[in-house]
Order: structure tokens, then sequence, then C-alpha cells
């Protein structure tokens, strides 16, 4: 596989990587820059380990999750979406203070965003292609548009104030959306 096909599948898996991040940059107001790191290193790290269990399962297994993948994917994004956008919606009171990233979140989020590279992993399998650089260019790719786009997120939501949580909360349910109608009538 040359390297220009493999930089593409890296920007293609990490579009939604990026986009999330940008909601996470919109509702996150505290600890921004170890944030950032760790939502960077979460989507990096989970595009490079999915293709690589991807590979490793092989051919055998293509059929299930391919049959899954994407209500998971949509399921994950959807309930997380709708939590942002019913918090955006509720009236800000005065002391509620800046919001911090929490794990658990951003394990979801990542797993939710990288149910695709599982697939690409599969297909590699089924490529005999070499899995050690492309997953390296993968994740690196995700980790630099992850951070890039959360700073990003983080002026829109200086710009927008608490209610930039409901445009998070859409554009999160609606990539989960995007992913179910994709593998659906694809």
């Amino acid at each position: 596989m040359d390297a220009f096909t493999v930089v593409l599948i890296a920007v293609g898996l990490a579009m939604d990587a990026f986009a999330v991040s940008i909601a996470n940059g919109m509702t996150i107001t505290r600890n921004r820059r170890r944030s950032a790191l760790l939502t960077a290193t979460a989507f990096g790290g989970f595009q490079m380990l999915m293709p690589a269990i991807g590979y490793l399962a092989g051919l055998s297994l293509e059929s299930i999750i391919a049959s899954v993948d994407h209500w998971v994917a949509f399921g994950l994004l959807a309930f997380i979406g709708a939590k942002m956008f019913f918090d955006g919606s509720k009236k800000e009171k005065p002391q509620d203070g800046p919001t911090d990233l929490k794990m658990r979140t951003l394990l979801v989020l990542a797993v939710a965003t990288s149910i695709d590279a599982l697939m690409v992993g599969l297909s590699f399998a089924f490529l005999q292609t070499q899995i050690a650089v492309p997953i390296a260019v993968i994740g690196g790719v995700t980790f630099g548009l992850s951070f890039v786009g959360f700073y990003f997120g983080c002026g829109l939501g200086k710009q927008f104030g608490h209610r930039i949580k409901i445009v998070g909360g859409a554009v999160l349910i609606l990539i989960g959306l995007r992913i179910l109608l994709e593998h659906l009538f694809a």
C-alpha cells in the first residue's frame, strides 16, 4: 500500500475524532491543555489499537463485526450527544463551575469514533498488507487533528458560552447517525 493511500485512509478515519474533539473543546472549560492532550492521545491511541485488533481478528469475524459496528457507534455517540444536548438546554446556574474532562466519557467517545478503524484493520488482513506503518500514520494523523480540533472547539466555546453544549451534542448525534446511515445504505 503506497504512502498517499495510507495518509488518505488516516485522514478519513480521523474525521469523526476531529469533529468530536471540536465538541469536547467547546464544552471543556478547565484544564484545557491537559484535556487537549488526553483527547488527542485517547483518539489517536484507539485509532491505532482498533486496526491492530481488526488485523488480528482476521476474516473469520468480519461478517459478525460488520453487522453491528455501526449500531454500537451510533448508540454510544447518540447517548453522549443527547446528554450534552440536555445539559446545554438546562438553565445555567450561577454556581456551576468550570467543566472538566471525564475519563469515562472520553474512553466511550474514543471507542465510538474508532470502530471504523477496526474494519480497516480487517481489510488490511484481507489484503495481506503490512500494518505497522499504516497504524502509526493513522494514530499520528488522528492525534494531530484531534489536538487542533479541541482548541478550535475551545474558541467556539468561549465565543458562545454554556449553550454551545447543545451544538456539540447535536454534532455527536449527527455523526452517529451518519455512521449508521452509511452502513445501512452502503
